[in-house]
């Protein structure tokens, strides 16, 4: 699990000795609040932006449940405001036998509704502790939807993501009718569904373990990948230590192999991938490997970045520790995004000065470094980051470092890139007629939301938030939205499912 892979490559990061630094862009980096604690410690994974303008996460450990370090660990559910007030939401392990859950791991998403679901590693009410589903809202009260038993699935890496049709899908690390993990859905008054046991082929030709959220395609189906299984180069079995898949999974659980990492020689397209895949405004994805690549034995920890077709066509577009001592970065665990000025932005566990990177790479390949945690006295900026940036709609990026800070507990930073404001939204793809929110700064007095010229009804909820209907007639666009100060427009094209 990632856990583990953090504390082996910290043994090696710590001892390196870096000669020189890829050099970086022109970039600001803020560090807004350190975890000590009570607080959480470890927030490994993404920031959400939420409908009132504020941030919000989980950490994997602290909190005031458990004995601080001690025991099992527990976990937070937090909110930092851009200006960096941390609050702590909520402390698992708050009920007997942590019936509530223990070691939230994956990142949270706001629903339509406006509360926020997530997951937990482990804890829960069933006797394996195999983790759960949970709602929480954005004052701390927390609901769990869902207990996993091991049969259903066990051990949820990953988040949610919330589909066209209302309801969340997700996967368990091991667990289900072969023991490699599963894909399921689940609504929001809790009513699950199994729709795939991985390892279902031999030899697990079908995939096994998977650690990331799914993405739901333009076409609606759902893709994700897997961080062991497949088939390898030769064709020779990955069983359920190596390799990986990108796989497409339909609604009802119909699963289709697209591609089988290590399919080159030395595993020079990459192998084991443990972040969920991104679709481009090309409408192609985009993905990493933290194991693999041209410069590296499998097992060394150097990694890739690659597109990959719907169809399952794979290109490597870069190989990391192409420069003297992984100045670039080494083992990318987190899913890359897409940013406005349609380049994709990311993070390394490792490489740079030792501890960790930032990164910019386009569409074909050009990656820059934009900055090298651990660049400041004491690691007070944070090192090994190992969760995805979010853009904010204020244009610059948040994201979360493992460790260091003042506290040494880990960070939240914002990087100012120069890139402009825009909206994004919450819930995409829709059908027509079906309501989305469209997130932003200085909504009030908004006068038009449109699809490519195509006006839809809209109603102002506050000054972040606005809440629109996907108008008939409307296709696959940009977003743009018309305030008294400003012009904005969507960082994604919103995709109207047919």
């Amino acid at each position: 699990m990632r856990v583990s892979r953090w504390r082996s490559l910290c043994g090696v990061f710590l001892f390196c000795v870096v000669a020189a630094v890829a050099s970086q862009a022109q970039v600001t980096l803020t560090t807004l609040a350190s975890f000590a604690g009570p607080d959480g410690y470890y927030p490994i994974m993404a920031l959400t932006q939420g409908s009132d303008g504020n941030f919000y996460g989980t950490t994997y450990y602290g909190g005031t449940s458990c004995g601080y370090r001690g025991g099992n660990g527990c976990g937070t559910v937090f909110k930092i405001t851009r200006n960096g007030k941390l609050t702590r939401l909520y402390s698992f392990c708050h009920v007997s036998q942590c019936a509530d859950g223990d070691q939230p791991e994956a990142s949270l998403v706001q629903a339509t509704n406006g509360k926020f679901y997530g997951t937990t590693l482990s804890g829960g009410s069933g006797p394996d502790g195999c983790g759960t589903v949970f709602e929480i809202t954005a004052e701390g009260k927390l609901t769990t939807l869902h207990t996993f038993d091991g049969n259903d699935g066990c051990g949820p890496l990953a988040g949610l993501i919330q589909a066209a049709n209302g309801n969340f899908y997700g996967t368990t690390y091991v667990g289900g009718m072969h023991g490699g993990g599963t894909v399921f859905e689940i609504t929001t008054t809790g009513k699950f569904t199994s729709l795939h046991s991985f390892c279902s082929l031999p030899n697990c030709a079908d995939g096994a373990r998977p650690e990331s959220s799914l993405a739901q395609g333009a076409d609606g189906y759902f893709y994700g990948t897997t961080g062991a299984g497949g088939m390898s180069y030769n064709n020779a079995p990955c069983s359920t230590t190596g390799c990986g898949t990108v796989f497409r999974i339909t609604g009802t659980g119909g699963l289709t192999t697209l591609y089988n990492f290590c399919a080159l020689a030395n595993c020079a397209d990459g192998s084991n991938p443990s972040a969920a895949l991104v679709q481009a405004t090309n409408g192609n994805f985009y993905g990493v490997t933290p194991d693999g690549g041209r410069n590296c034995v499998t097992d060394s920890g150097c990694g890739t970045v690659f597109k990959v077709t719907p169809q399952g066509k794979l290109t490597s577009l870069y190989s990391f520790c192409s420069l003297t001592n992984c100045a670039d970065g080494r083992s990318s665990l987190a899913p890359l995004i897409q940013g406005t000025d349609e380049n994709f932005y990311g993070t390394t566990f490792g490489g740079g000065t030792g501890f960790g990177t930032l990164f910019e790479i386009t569409p074909a390949g050009t990656l820059t470094t934009l900055y090298s945690m651990c660049s400041t006295a004491n690691c007070s900026d944070g090192d090994l980051p190992s969760g995805a940036l979010l853009q904010s709609t204020d244009g610059n990026f948040y994201g979360t470092t493992s460790e260091g800070g003042p506290g040494g507990d880990g960070t939240i930073f914002s990087l100012d890139t120069g890139l402009a404001p825009f909206v994004s939204f919450i819930r995409n793809p829709a059908k027509v007629g079906q309501q989305f929110g469209i997130l932003g700064y200085g909504l009030t007095g908004t006068t038009s939301v449109s699809f490519n010229g195509v006006a839809a009804k809209f109603k102002l909820q506050s000054d972040t938030l606005l809440v629109a209907t996907v108008p008939a007639g409307a296709t696959t666009a940009y977003v743009t939205v018309t305030t008294p100060s400003a012009t904005l427009t969507s960082n994604v094209p919103f995709h109207v499912i047919r």
